[in-house]
């Protein structure tokens, strides 16, 4: 199989050497130097480059153009992960109304095929004569993650920040992860995704999971590539009730966006717990109990699922 990713360095070298020889070197002419009709207009700062024929030419950087749909990162660092940190996520059930605001800015951010959501709100109840709450449920990031274990193709795995991700390009749609996951948490893309053209054209990274694949597995990510700039995940700021908090363990801190708590204390202090614990799988994702909620449960109207009791 021919190797498709390259090195952020590589791809630009493999551009800038491309553009000079469609450009034509060999006439002698700055391949850089914009058409009368661009009107740019020069910066004084000035880049050494190497042409096709060995020689360092000197170009102002307002003449050069980016390469189009470069990756953020290289396959090597997107499966890798970001050095020293412990991503963490907490959801607090006081706070969620079901509005899924988290779901909707996931499947727009990762151009998830119709019908499916790697972001699931399950109505619960813990028993006949308890008070149903709503529970927000995504892959748990384990840090002993059985689908890792049981996938034969490596396409998924366990980076050293704790994210679990999936590479398509090595997927070969056996499902085996999504039989082991026992959060059910992991879709099959059954058929063509209608992608837009600006999304399909892109170079695949399973640092944002798109363009998605036919005949491939897809669930929740943490959205690497925001993390990687500073960002929160999607479903975190866009929930208008900031039930979801995100964080490195490492550095003790998770937010919201508008509130920020030490890790530590806030699972500590209001008895904070991880779904089905006695499995061993070690999840990355804490609930904190439906206690002094802010919002009543209002039941769907319709396409409301079963409503599940906790185990």
């Amino acid at each position: 199989m021919k190797k498709k990713d390259h090195s952020r360095r590589e791809f630009i070298a493999t551009g800038l050497l491309a553009g000079l020889t469609v450009a034509g070197c060999s006439s002698g002419k700055n391949p850089f130097e914009p058409a009368a009709a661009e009107q740019v207009q020069p910066s004084g700062e000035k880049v050494k480059l190497l042409s096709v024929n060995g020689e360092v030419i000197e170009v102002d950087k307002a003449f050069l153009k980016p390469v189009p749909s470069m990756p953020a990162v290289s396959n090597e660092a997107a499966r890798l992960g970001i050095p020293g940190k412990k991503f963490v996520m907490v959801i607090d059930l006081s706070r969620c109304k079901n509005l899924k605001k988290c779901q909707a800015s996931c499947n727009h951010m990762h151009q998830i095929h119709p019908g499916q959501n790697w972001i699931k709100v399950y109505p619960m109840q813990e028993a006949e004569h308890t008070a149903p709450y709503w529970q927000p449920t995504t892959c748990m990031h384990c840090d002993e993650p059985p689908c890792v274990k049981v996938c034969p193709v490596d396409a998924t795995f366990k980076r050293q920040d704790g994210i679990v991700l999936i590479d398509s390009d090595r997927c070969i749609g056996c499902r085996f992860c999504m039989a082991a996951c026992p959060y059910s948490t992991r879709v099959f893309n059954w058929e063509e995704l209608d992608l837009p053209k600006a999304v399909a054209d892109q170079p695949y990274s399973c640092e944002t999971s798109i363009p998605q694949k036919m005949g491939t597995v897809g669930k929740c990510d943490f959205c690497p590539d925001m993390v990687r700039q500073g960002e929160l995940p999607h479903c975190v700021s866009a929930c208008p009730n900031g039930v979801f908090f995100f964080g490195d363990m490492n550095e003790d801190a998770v937010t919201n966006g508008a509130e920020s708590f030490r890790f530590s204390e806030l699972v500590k202090d209001k008895a904070g717990y991880r779904l089905m614990e006695d499995l061993g799988t070690k999840p990355s994702v804490y609930y904190l109990p439906p206690v002094n909620r802010n919002f009543p449960f209002e039941k769907e109207e319709q396409g409301t699922e079963a409503t599940h009791k906790k185990s």
